[in-house]
């Protein structure tokens, strides 16, 4: 059902209807954000597929910008610059990337849409905005979702490529608390980067051999599962096996080792302490964690603040006890 539909079946008046114009603006900006973005995307996708997508979500969101508009009557019709600025810079990055950064940013959008309104819908469930909301979520779940489930599913594999800057972002973390430690123990930068090095190499194979045993178990699981379905007659989907065991430990170890070099290569480059470590990972961290939020339709700035302070906490702890393994101990090269 669209929202035009919807709109004319909702027939209560905005001057009987309490709403927080901070809220009633910020859904408002969304639904513009997500038009403009499939418009841009519209203008950068080469596929058929994807162009027809793109059209079917263009008229659905056309329908959902007009529907918000009119049921708080108000006339918002520029995106702030904040969202500017953020479409700008989507759009930037699928036009260098293409088909598959197109397809993760349709899924992210749905995911990050869809959560939004389950959560608003649960706190004013009851409440008129809650049954708008309740009728816009129906049509996000039942066309929009499935629109882009549809198209996405048979052209990449999105939980891969979380996968992998979650690997990163692990890498990272971990072994930045690694350098920081060995820096409060160590006085010799080239003893830090040998056992930084040593450590990173280590979690990588360990990480790697994790996701193969893991995914090596779950498909003899699955396999022993599809079998005695086929047995006594149920139709199985080769969908339920999951992906190769070696493929995924090659991906899940490398990123993880990438990610791990981030710390490492300031010290390779003779960094004294552990400050610039510090700073560049710091920086990539933020990145990082924005692609997750975006890709996982999680608040950016509570994934970066999340990160940073886990990272915090890493180093400080890891430095401290360095430092008193120095100290109490004599450790020291």
């Amino acid at each position: 059902m669209c929202a035009t539909t919807l709109l004319c079946r909702f027939t209560m008046t905005v001057s009987s209807t309490s709403h927080d114009p901070l809220l009633a603006r910020t859904l408002i900006l969304d639904e513009l954000f997500d038009l403009s973005l499939y418009k841009a995307l519209r203008e950068i996708s080469h596929d058929t597929q994807t162009q027809q997508t793109l059209d079917e979500l263009i008229r659905v969101e056309t329908g959902h910008l007009e529907f918000w508009q009119k049921f708080f009557n108000s006339s918002v019709a520029r995106l702030n610059l904040s969202r500017r600025l953020k479409l700008m810079f989507i759009a930037f990055v699928c036009r260098v990337f293409g088909s598959i950064a197109v397809h993760l940013t349709l899924e992210a959008i749905e995911v990050y849409g869809v959560r939004k309104y389950l959560t608003l819908w649960k706190s004013y469930r009851g409440a008129p905005l809650g049954e708008a909301l309740q009728n816009i979520l129906m049509d996000e779940i039942k066309h929009e979702d499935v629109l882009v489930t549809n198209l996405t599913d048979h052209r990449i594999n999105a939980e891969q490529i979380r996968n992998i800057f979650l690997g990163l972002n692990d890498g990272l973390v971990e072994i930045l608390g690694a350098v920081s430690g060995f820096f409060g123990a160590f006085s010799n930068p080239a003893t830090v980067l040998t056992a930084a090095s040593t450590t990173a190499v280590a979690g990588a194979l360990s990480m790697g051999a994790g996701a193969f045993l893991a995914l090596n178990s779950e498909r003899e699981v699955k396999a022993t599962t599809a079998l005695k379905k086929h047995f006594i007659g149920e139709i199985t989907s080769e969908t339920d096996i999951p992906e190769q065991p070696v493929r995924a430990a090659l991906v899940v170890g490398a990123s993880y080792f990438f990610g791990a070099l981030v710390p490492v290569v300031p010290v390779v480059f003779g960094a004294q302490d552990v400050g610039f470590s510090i700073l560049t990972a710091g920086i990539v961290i933020v990145l990082v964690s924005m692609i997750l939020a975006f890709l996982s339709g999680m608040s950016v700035l509570r994934r970066i603040t999340l990160n940073l302070a886990i990272v915090s906490v890493a180093v400080i702890t890891t430095y401290l006890i360095g430092l008193l393994a120095k100290t109490v101990w004599g450790i020291s090269v």
